[in-house]
């Protein structure tokens, strides 16, 4: 079934390939008798044991048709209750943790202390820190602070608004009210 060139074809080939190989019997040898790996077969037999082969081809191409189905199935299923699932398991061990035998009941193990950190693992992890912030340039309160920004030029030109009338109602104190003694203070 499989040629020289194509090593492996499809299973459409495949499938194509046994077809012909039915219909040309059928058609050109009708009466033929064949041996064939040592084994005796007359055309109708061949063709019935071809046939066997097409159903059999024909059974795992709509086998896998349902497994892709079910697969995309369990995918949106999983993508739907997966972080409810995880979360039910976190919750169950943080429940359970000293009781690893109630535990097993969900089918669950207690979760693992982390290792003690050595001083080398921390005075790495201090020192990839400083480099990644060095990196990123980020600063802190006070480094900010101390970072301003010169503009040069730009002009400014105050806008000075029309100075309304005070209405005719209002006392003439209240003019007074706006000296410096009364705003510095």
């Amino acid at each position: 079934m499989s040629s020289i060139i194509d090593r492996k074809p499809s299973k459409a080939a495949t499938f194509a390939q046994l077809q012909a190989l039915v219909s040309g019997l059928q058609k050109q040898l009708p009466n033929g008798s064949f041996t064939l790996v040592s084994t005796a077969y007359t055309t109708p037999a061949l063709v019935t044991a071809l046939q066997g082969l097409v159903t059999a081809l024909a059974a795992v191409d709509t086998a896998q048709a349902g497994v892709k189905a079910a697969l995309a199935t369990w995918h949106t299923e999983e993508a739907k209750m997966g972080p409810t699932v995880l979360a039910l398991k976190r919750t169950l061990q943080s429940m359970y943790a000293n009781a690893p035998d109630t535990l097993a009941v969900f089918g669950l193990k207690p979760r693992k202390a982390p290792a003690p950190r050595t001083a080398a693992q921390k005075a790495a992890t201090a020192a990839k820190a400083a480099a990644t912030r060095a990196a990123r340039g980020t600063a802190g309160k006070k480094q900010k602070s101390a970072i301003t920004g010169d503009v040069t030029g730009v002009t400014i030109i105050p806008i000075k608004a029309p100075v309304a009338s005070p209405p005719a109602a209002q006392p003439a104190t209240t003019a007074l009210d706006v000296s410096p003694r009364h705003g510095g203070q």
